[in-house]
């Protein structure tokens, strides 16, 4: 998806990775613009190919879309909000790209999903009968429910209450409760079954252990899989959650807010080693994937590091910043300080752009007054952290500005890049 270039000046501030009003709202509108776009996609190739569709997966799909169209007409903030959410992008691009059969079925049937967790969010009444494969119905971003095997289940909705349960009525029900007000329609549950994603303290953000589509395997992290709800430690997630915050508030107040209101959800990953992990999908921006992190400083900077990625990913699906490689030609690649292998110009400039936050950080972090009550490890710690790194980034930002592969838009995001850098100081070398 092409778009007209923003306002030089939103890109430059978007270039420095320094939180920003215009940058954030102008990423938001993409986001949503290219989840439309998708959505539409989506629709066109169960049209085209509605002959290859399972017949009642087709009737699932049209009764979901028009009951996306009602929520919409009452709430389209809420609507947004499900269509936004990151694990709505790994479902598109994983139906986008499967081909024709019942693999395409089984996930065309999560529409109908969608469609009704909007519309529980919406406040509409709602009396639907969805299938459940494997037994378990889920509501993307709030929560799921499993039905005991039953393969069809009804959703009943009246007023302010939900109930979920078998379709021939055999056995209990969950029961969720509509709240009153709020933008986002908020859902509370209870019962047998239900299983309701954790709220991050402090905030929106959801721990999601949950989501079929919170790491799809076909856009998945070689040799990692997503922790499943039951085996996830939510109290220590939310310990070092808060530690995180405490110190991005400490050192950095407008990034600890930008990460408050753009990491919409944070995915964890099964360990494995000592080593922590972080990781985004860039069909789902606003999902943090990583492992659990040794303690609040490196939650906080695999946060910002990871943040920059999902908003550099934004910015090129609506703003090319580099141009495609030919097919038939090997693509050239560089080295870079913080990779042990060559990486195409894309790494280059993803990995430079989220060095650069987190050199950004660092240079706060160090230079904190004793007063604001920031650890003084943490203080060493970025120091330290800086010194390593800054020279790397300098070395980066050169390979993409002597790089014939940018675009113009994409050389002077590199240059509003280096100008910032250079702000920061001077590195290791610059001071010995």
């Amino acid at each position: 998806m092409i778009a007209a270039p923003p306002d030089p000046a939103v890109l430059a501030g978007l270039a420095t990775t320094r939180p920003g009003s215009a940058g954030a709202s102008f990423l938001r509108s993409g986001l949503h613009a290219r989840r439309l776009l998708l959505l539409k996609t989506l629709l066109v190739r169960v049209q085209r190919h509605r002959e290859a569709v399972a017949p009642a997966v087709l009737r699932g799909f049209g009764a979901g879309w028009l009951l996306l169209e009602r929520a919409e007409r009452v709430r389209p903030d809420v609507v947004r909000a499900v269509l936004d959410y990151p694990t709505t992008g790994g479902w598109l691009a994983t139906a986008l790209t499967e081909p024709l059969g019942t693999g395409l079925d089984h996930h065309l049937a999560h529409l109908e999903l969608l469609a009704a967790t909007a519309a529980l969010r919406a406040g509409l009444p709602v009396d639907l009968v969805v299938e459940t494969p494997g037994g378990v119905l889920p509501l993307p971003g709030v929560g799921r429910v499993d039905a005991g095997g039953a393969r069809r289940v009804r959703i009943d909705a009246r007023s302010r209450s939900v109930r979920i349960g078998a379709e021939d009525g055999a056995g209990s029900r969950a029961v969720l409760r509509r709240r009153a007000g709020g933008p986002a329609g908020p859902l509370t549950g209870s019962g047998p079954g239900w299983r309701g994603l954790r709220a991050l303290p402090g905030g929106a953000t959801r721990l999601e252990d949950l989501d079929p589509y919170r790491l799809p395997p076909a856009m998945g992290i070689p040799e990692r899989a997503a922790a499943d709800h039951a085996d996830t430690d939510h109290a220590g997630w939310a310990v070092r959650w808060t530690a995180a915050r405490v110190l991005l508030r400490g050192t950095d107040r407008a990034r600890a807010v930008e990460v408050s209101r753009s990491v919409d959800a944070v995915v964890p990953l099964v360990p494995r080693g000592t080593r922590s992990v972080g990781a985004t999908l860039s069909a789902a921006p606003g999902a943090v994937l990583m492992t659990p992190a040794a303690g609040g400083a490196d939650m906080a900077e695999t946060l910002v590091h990871e943040l920059q990625h999902s908003k550099l990913a934004t910015l090129h699906e609506l703003v090319p910043l580099h141009r495609p490689h030919p097919p038939d030609r090997a693509a050239p690649t560089y080295r870079v300080g913080w990779r042990s292998d060559a990486r195409p110009v894309a790494g280059v400039l993803q990995g430079a752009y989220a060095h650069l936050a987190l050199t950004d950080l660092w240079h706060r972090a160090a230079r904190v007054p004793r007063a604001a009550g920031v650890p003084g490890e943490w203080r060493v710690r970025s120091a330290q952290r800086f010194d390593h790194v800054h020279d790397q980034v300098a070395a980066a930002l050169a390979i993409l500005l002597e790089s014939d592969e940018l675009t113009n838009a994409g050389r002077e995001f590199a240059r509003q890049m280096r100008k910032h850098h250079a702000s920061l100081g001077p590195g290791r070398r610059a001071l010995g």
